[in-house]
């Protein structure tokens, strides 16, 4: 298995014996009120799914990820993980001091202010998102966001039980997981979709050559028009009841938001994934993509400067349904024209899926479909 990006595995989650103490410890302290999204990032912080860091980024770290794509020691890392604050709140916290980070009233953590510093919010944006149009959902919370931003590392005392806690598994819990499988090759999935035939087709062709599949579904915040978490869950488990072996493949929640960053959004996934004990990575079309502001392939492109990644891409590009071959092809292998073949439109079917109307079972299983009707609002408002 591979070893955890930057090669050791963070734990930032205090000792329930300790929790207590620094519950009390944090009622002392000056606060920062956060986002529940932000707390979510922490988590992930605390239990190692973003090693190697150790808490939002520092000033020297910020920047190098902005220009280079990687933290200061040279490990690839290409979405900047920050806590921003208002000028109010940044004057009256110093560098050294301790901090109780609280959401709703609640101290969950303890922020070590290692950095303290301003930054361009245009120079962010422009960087992580390849645009400044405030119609990109990452454009335009960036320039909601405080003018100060303060790095450390943390200490997590209060953890939520999370979403779907049935499918949540810490990294060193998946680790275990697939040792005790025997899966030496593990390829992960990120998607934040109900499932179609067309991922069905990825997702099996890539367990075609490797021991596991861990599809990670993305709980959290997203953009309007989005599936649910819940019809993603209920999705998955669908699929899973009827067309999956269970010793082959395992459903397991990532709790943090989409980015929409594109190419740098698959990276910063792939990593989150080798963390989990994925020696694999699946990249699609369009991968974290929103809008045009991506090309098809773009996502997959960035591979390549990221060589010494750890985690092995496993690319796919255009694939449909041909009803001359009779199932799902690829323009490598099918010889037939496009009037013989049906398109995975996620676009499309969200419409009709909208309207109550059933998509093709050749695009989607008629049990998913089913999943996804039984909800009256399977979609984000």
């Amino acid at each position: 298995m591979l070893p955890p990006h930057g090669g050791t595995l963070v734990n930032r989650l205090v000792p329930e014996g300790n929790r207590p103490h620094l519950n009390e410890e944090a009622a002392e302290m000056p606060s920062i009120s956060v986002t529940e999204e932000f707390r979510k990032d922490m988590e992930c912080v605390a239990y190692g799914i973003f090693s190697p860091l150790v808490g939002p980024l520092n000033r020297d770290d910020y920047t190098a990820v902005l220009e280079k794509g990687r933290l200061t020691k040279g490990h690839p890392w290409t979405f900047p993980i920050v806590l921003d604050v208002p000028e109010e709140t940044a004057s009256r916290i110093k560098v050294g001091d301790d901090v109780a980070l609280t959401l709703e009233g609640e101290a969950f953590s303890i922020l070590h202010v290692e950095d303290k510093y301003s930054w361009d919010r245009k120079a962010h944006a422009q960087s992580v998102y390849s645009t400044l149009d405030m119609d990109h959902p990452g454009v335009s919370k960036t320039y909601e966001m405080g003018p100060v931003l303060l790095g450390g590392s943390i200490d997590l005392f209060n953890e939520t039980q999370g979403k779907f806690s049935d499918y949540r598994l810490k990294p060193i819990e998946t680790r275990v997981l697939f040792k005790s499988k025997g899966w030496r090759t593990i390829a992960g999935f990120q998607t934040r979709n109900a499932p179609h035939v067309g991922h069905e087709y990825v997702q099996k062709t890539a367990l075609a050559f490797t021991d596991g599949l861990f599809i990670n579904p993305l709980i959290g915040k997203k953009k309007a028009g989005d599936f649910t978490d819940e019809v993603i869950i209920d999705t998955y488990t669908t699929l899973f009841d009827n067309y999956y072996l269970r010793n082959t493949a395992t459903l397991v929640t990532l709790e943090m938001e989409m980015r929409y960053a594109g190419p740098r959004e698959a990276i910063f996934h792939a990593i989150c994934r080798k963390n989990y004990g994925c020696t694999h990575f699946i990249v699609g079309r369009d991968h974290a993509g929103v809008g045009n502001y991506y090309g098809p392939y773009e996502a997959q492109e960035k591979f390549s400067e990221f060589p010494d990644l750890g985690v092995t891409p496993i690319f796919f590009r255009s694939f449909f349904y041909c009803k001359k071959c009779g199932g799902v092809q690829n323009d490598k292998v099918c010889p037939h024209g496009p009037e013989e073949h049906l398109n995975f439109k996620g676009r499309e079917m969200r419409s009709m899926l909208m309207n109550g109307e059933r998509p093709s079972e050749l695009l989607m299983r008629p049990e998913v479909v089913d999943a996804i009707l039984r909800h009256t609002e399977p979609f984000v408002k």
